[in-house]
């Protein structure tokens, strides 16, 4: 009896320490502080809801968009599909979007005196280092777009980190970028990347 007894207890304690752990398990998969997984199981979890395989990439980009405290760093909508850089005017950010339509980066810029229309553009020329419009020495610079005024637009960094002054009263295009994002920029923006321009 006393064995049929410590048994019993031995199984009940067991099966209480395998839902414990499942329960950590969960939470620490769902928890904000792991914002990959946390976006992974929203996405697979929409693209289960939908029960179509080709809706999957909307099912990510929805779960990436539902996460309130991350929405503001949301891929624009309207802006375009598969590999591309997106330029967002109002909120001077930029995000480097593969393939899968998911950011790889995402990263706020100070842009210069006059910005590009909003549209769409491929990667023209690059330059590991110049001389910007504005006078500055500048690195990893991907130029997109001349306006009919003859002004360059493209992503860059000052080599001393300054952001372009638009007190000084030249027009540029010049769109400045942190050290460490511009080589980012560099690495992933190789002639005829897309780059499409938000409002």
């Amino acid at each position: 009896m006393a064995r049929s007894s410590s048994g019993a207890i031995v199984a009940a304690l067991t099966a209480a320490a395998l839902a414990g752990v499942g329960f950590l398990a969960y939470q620490a998969e769902a928890a904000p502080d792991h914002p990959v997984a946390a976006h992974a199981g929203t996405a697979s979890g929409s693209a289960k809801e939908q029960g179509k395989g080709g809706d999957q990439g909307k099912g990510g980009g929805a779960g990436a968009g539902q996460d309130a405290p991350k929405a503001a760093d949301a891929v624009p909508e309207g802006s375009g599909t598969g590999l591309r850089v997106v330029y967002a005017l109002g909120q001077k950010r930029v995000w480097l979007v593969g393939a899968d339509g998911k950011a790889t980066r995402t990263y706020e810029v100070a842009p210069s005196t006059v910005n590009p229309p909003p549209g769409t553009y491929t990667v023209t020329s690059r330059s590991p280092n110049v001389v910007g419009s504005d006078g500055i020495p500048v690195e990893h610079v991907v130029r997109f777009h001349r306006d009919v005024n003859g002004i360059v637009f493209g992503f860059s960094a000052a080599v001393d980190g300054s952001s372009p002054s638009p007190m000084s009263g030249k027009k540029t295009g010049a769109i400045r970028e942190k050290p460490a994002d511009g080589r980012a920029m560099w690495e992933f923006a190789v002639n005829n990347t897309k780059i499409v321009v938000v409002p």
